[in-house]
């Protein structure tokens, strides 16, 4: 009712529903609640929309994510690329993509997906892996942490930064007719990429040895292990690979991805030097990056 009081009261000329339980593990063991914020939060809103008579004034966005995409059917994926999710909230991120093109063409409304790869700022949330590693970085260096656990480090994603796609979907909601886009950097990088690339940026020279679980990533300088695997950290059904061609958002929207993955990282470690008490020169080499 609070939704429908809100949209009553507002009349809004654009809504923009980021609202999620967004955590793939968490969504296995609260499957039921991720539905009802993931899916049925979507359907609420646009339901709102044509019961205020806001059919005609009011632009809906939805933040799709390309978890839908799950098991891969083909790489890169693009706005045909079949779904196979491989979550519960990929599952409710598909129903939501499908609701929103349902109003749209039942009710007219100008409501868009865009289906988006992973994107980074240091706002991220500390569970998720990107910023766990770049906390678990500063940890490490203030002294108040030995090493990092990690799951699969071989999981490959299209990692972006937020902020560029903020600017893509207020340009989806600009167009002159809806329609629905991927959004991603089109570069791909594994979780280790991801390690070597945050602590590299601090003076370490991570190197690798062992295999599966036993895998420990460690310092060359000094062979202090800094990064273990651990089990429980794995997917009950991995999603192996992702990778997004935006090419459709390019052509029509004139959007890129603007920050290359080295920049997204050192945005990241320095916040969280920043967070951990750190004066960011005495640790980054800031070389690596154009500044």
């Amino acid at each position: 009712q609070s939704i429908d009081d809100l949209i009553a009261s507002i009349r809004p000329n654009e809504i923009y529903n980021l609202a999620a339980q967004s955590h793939f593990a968490v969504s296995f063991k609260t499957p039921e609640y991720t539905h009802q914020i993931n899916a049925l939060g979507p359907l609420k809103i646009l339901q709102s929309i044509v019961a205020n008579g806001l059919n005609e004034t009011c632009r809906f966005y939805q933040a799709s994510s390309s978890e839908m995409f799950g098991k891969v059917f083909e790489t890169p994926q693009t706005e045909t690329t079949p779904f196979y999710p491989r979550s519960p909230y990929g599952i409710s991120k598909v129903s939501a993509y499908w609701t929103t093109i349902n109003y749209r063409e039942a009710f007219n409304i100008f409501a868009c997906n865009g289906i988006m790869f992973n994107h980074e700022s240091p706002r991220r949330g500390e569970k998720f892996v990107s910023r766990k590693i770049t906390l678990s970085l500063a940890k490490i260096l203030s002294g108040q942490q030995e090493k990092i656990f990690l799951g699969n480090l071989n999981a490959y994603r299209d990692w972006g930064f937020a902020k560029d796609y903020v600017e893509a979907m207020w340009l989806i909601l600009q167009q002159p007719k809806p329609d629905d886009f991927v959004l991603s950097s089109g570069q791909q990088h594994s979780i280790r990429d991801f390690v070597h690339e945050a602590f590299e940026l601090c003076g370490f020279n991570i190197a690798w040895r062992g295999s599966g679980t036993d895998e420990v990533g460690f310092d060359k300088n000094t062979d202090r292990t800094l990064v273990e695997v651990n089990p429980s950290f794995f997917r009950p059904s991995e999603v192996d690979t992702l990778i997004g061609d935006s090419g459709k958002a390019n052509n029509i929207l004139n959007w890129h991805s603007k920050t290359p993955f080295k920049e997204l990282v050192y945005l990241m470690v320095e916040a969280d030097l920043k967070e951990s008490g750190l004066d960011p020169k005495k640790f980054l080499k800031l070389c690596m990056v154009d500044r």
